[in-house]
C-alpha cells in the first residue's frame, strides 16, 4: 500500500509519464503468448534493446503460465475466470514501467554559455522498495534505454534474491566534453530534480554508478541529498551506493561486478553435467578466455580468473583488439592502459584494427563486458568459445542466442553474471541504514571464541594424557589479525552468486531447458516477482 501511495505522490508533474496498464482481456481469456510487437525480435539482427528484455520476459511467462494459475488456485482464488484476470493483471504490471521521469535543466559552462541538459529516471517495478539501478552518462541515453535497463534491474535483483525493485537513470551528455566542475554542476542539479519530485531516497529509489560514472559522481549526489531533503533523515547515507569509502561506501564495491562475473562463471563451470554437455572439464586451470571491454568489469574479471590459473589470450577495446596465445597479465595491461590511455601497442601482442575480430578467435570462455548487442545474428556463427559470460547488459541478441545454443555454447546470462555490483550495493545500503560496518561488532568476539576453542582442545588432549599444544596456522592467524569488511563482503557475494547459479541450474532441469540458462534465469526471476504481487495484492 505504501508503494502505491508513493506513486500517487509523484503524479502531477508534466514530465512524469505514467504508462497506463492495459488490463483488458481479449477473447474468453488472455493468453501469455508473445505479443505481436515482439514477433520480429527472435530473428532480428539488431532489435531494440527494450524489446529484447521484454521478449526474454515473455519467453519465461509462456513457460510459467500454468504455474501462475496453480499458484493462484493454491492461494484460494477459486474461479477460473478470476484466476485468469488476476494472472493477466500481474503480467501487465510486470511488463510495464510504473513511472518514468524526464527532466530538463540549464547549466552554466565554464565559458559563460549555457547548455540545456536532459536527464531520465525510470522505476520499472515497485513490488519491492526501494528501487535500484545505476546512473549513466552517455549520448545514447533516452527514455527507451532507461526503461529497458530498469526492467532488466528488476529481474537481475530477483535472480540473486536482492530485495529491490528495478530502476535506472541517465543524463544525455558526452562527459568528455565537460570539465570536472561542469560535471559536478550537472550531477548536483540532476540529483536536485529527482529529490524535488520525491523520486529518490533511502526507501524510495537508491541509484548507483553505471557507464561513465563512478564514486565521484555518487559522492556529489549523496552530498546534494544530505544538504537538502535528507538533512533530517538519519539514513541519508543510504540514498545512493557506490560511494567513496569516507562517504559511507563499502570495501569491495569497486571490484564487485568483475568478481560477480567470475563467481557466476565458476558456479556453472564447476557443474560436471553442464560441462559434459559442452565438452569441457569443470576446472579453471589452463582455460583460455577473451574479454571484450577492458574497463572496470573487464579488468577485475581478468584479475580473478588469473588467480585460478585461467589464461587471457585476447582483449578487445573500442579502438583496437590484441591477442597473445601465451596470455596477458592483468596488472601489466592495466598499467600500460593507464599510462597510454589505450592498449594499442601493448608489447608482444598481435593487433586487430577491427576490435571485434578478436572475439572470433578460438578460446574456452568469452566475456563480452562492453557493449549491448555485441553478438548478433550476423556474427554469432563466428564465435568459437564454449562458454560466454555476459559481463555487459544485453550483449547477445535473441537470434544470436538460438545460433549459439545450436552450437552447444553455454551462455551465462547478464541477469546473474552482471549482478555482482547490485549485490554489493545492497550490502552497502544495509551498512548505511544499520550505521555500522560489517564485522565491527563481531570480529573481536569471534577471535576470542577461536582462542577459547583452541585452548579447550589443548586442555582436552592433556586430560587424555597427550601433551600436544594446538596452535593456529599462519593462514588462520593472518585471517584473525587482518580480518576486515572486505572479507565479509566477498564471501557473501561468493555465496549469493553460487546460490543463484544453483537455482538457475535447478530451474533449467525443472523446465527441461538444457543449455538455455537465460530462459531458466528469467523463469526463476519472473516467478519471484509474480509471487510478490500475488501475495501483496493488486489494489488498495
Amino acid at each position: 500500500m505504501y508503494a502505491v501511495f508513493q506513486q500517487f505522490l509523484r503524479i502531477g508533474n508534466n514530465s512524469l509519464k505514467n504508462r497506463p496498464l492495459k488490463l483488458q482481456i481479449s477473447a474468453k481469456y488472455a493468453t501469455s503468448q508473445i505479443p505481436p510487437h515482439l514477433a520480429d525480435v527472435p530473428n532480428a539482427d539488431n532489435p531494440q534493446f527494450s524489446k529484447m528484455v521484454e521478449y526474454n520476459v515473455y519467453n519465461a511467462i509462456q513457460i510459467l503460465d500454468s504455474r501462475f494459475l496453480t499458484s493462484l488456485k493454491e492461494r484460494g482464488v477459486k474461479s477460473e475466470q478470476e484466476r485468469q484476470f488476476k494472472k493477466q493483471g500481474i503480467i501487465n504490471l510486470m511488463t510495464n514501467c510504473s513511472s518514468v521521469l524526464e527532466v530538463k535543466f540549464p547549466i552554466k559552462r565554464d565559458s559563460g554559455s549555457y547548455d540545456l541538459i536532459t536527464g531520465y529516471r525510470a522505476h520499472h517495478s515497485v513490488h519491492r522498495q526501494p528501487g535500484k539501478g545505476g546512473i549513466r552518462y552517455s549520448m545514447e541515453v533516452d527514455s527507451d534505454e532507461v526503461q529497458a535497463l530498469a526492467a532488466l534491474m528488476t529481474y537481475k535483483c530477483s535472480c540473486v534474491s536482492v530485495p529491490y525493485g528495478g530502476a535506472k537513470g541517465g543524463i544525455r551528455i558526452e562527459p568528455k566534453s565537460y570539465s570536472i566542475d561542469e560535471l559536478e554542476r550537472i550531477t548536483r542539479r540532476y540529483a536536485l530534480e529527482l529529490i524535488k519530485k520525491n523520486f529518490v531516497g533511502p526507501g524510495i529509489d537508491v541509484p548507483a554508478p553505471d557507464y561513465n560514472t563512478s564514486g565521484r559522481e555518487m559522492g556529489w549526489f549523496m552530498d546534494t541529498y544530505v544538504k537538502t531533503l535528507g538533512h533530517t533523515n538519519i539514513n541519508n547515507l543510504g540514498c545512493i551506493t557506490g560511494k567513496p569509502l569516507f562517504l559511507g561506501g563499502i570495501r569491495g564495491r569497486v571490484s564487485a561486478t568483475g568478481r560477480g562475473v567470475f563467481d557466476a562463471a565458476s558456479g556453472f563451470l564447476k557443474n560436471e553435467e553442464l560441462m559434459g554437455m559442452i565438452g569441457l572439464t569443470p576446472v579453471w586451470k589452463d582455460k583460455t578466455y577473451i574479454i571484450q571491454g577492458f574497463g572496470n568489469v573487464g579488468f577485475h574479471s581478468l584479475r580473478y580468473l588469473e588467480r585460478v590459473g585461467a589464461k587471457c589470450i585476447g582483449v578487445a577495446e573500442h579502438d583496437v583488439g590484441i591477442y597473445n596465445k601465451d596470455g596477458f597479465s592483468a596488472l601489466e595491461l592495466q598499467s600500460y592502459k593507464l599510462k597510454n590511455n589505450t592498449i594499442k601497442g601493448f608489447p608482444n601482442s598481435k593487433e586487430f584494427s577491427n576490435p571485434e575480430d578478436v572475439i572470433y578467435e578460438a578460446c574456452d570462455v568469452l566475456i563480452p563486458a562492453a557493449l549491448e548487442k555485441a553478438i548478433r545474428k550476423s556474427n554469432a556463427d563466428k564465435i568459437q568459445a564454449k562458454i560466454i559470460v555476459e559481463g555487459a547488459n544485453g550483449p547477445i541478441t535473441p537470434a544470436a542466442d538460438k545460433i549459439l545454443q545450436k552450437k552447444k555454447c553455454l551462455v551465462v546470462p547478464d541477469i546473474i553474471a552482471n549482478a555482482g555490483g547490485v549485490t554489493v550495493s545492497y550490502f552497502e545500503w544495509l551498512k548505511n541504514i544499520n550505521h555500522a560496518s560489517f564485522g565491527r561488532l563481531s570480529f573481536g568476539y569471534e577471535q576470542e571464541n577461536i582462542e577459547l576453542l583452541l585452548g579447550s582442545v589443548t586442555e582436552s588432549l592433556k586430560k587424555s594424557g597427550k601433551d600436544i599444544q594446538i596452535e593456529k596456522t599462519k593462514l588462520l592467524s593472518d585471517r584473525m589479525v587482518q580480518a576486515n569488511e572486505k572479507d565479509i563482503v566477498q564471501s557473501a557475494l561468493d555465496y549469493s552468486m553460487a546460490k543463484a547459479a544453483q537455482d538457475i541450474y535447478e530451474a533449467s532441469k525443472t523446465h527441461k531447458l538444457g543449455l538455455d540458462l537465460r530462459t531458466a534465469a528469467y523463469c526463476l526471476s519472473v516467478f519471484k516477482v509474480f509471487k510478490t504481487y500475488e501475495e501483496a495484492g493488486l489494489c488498495l
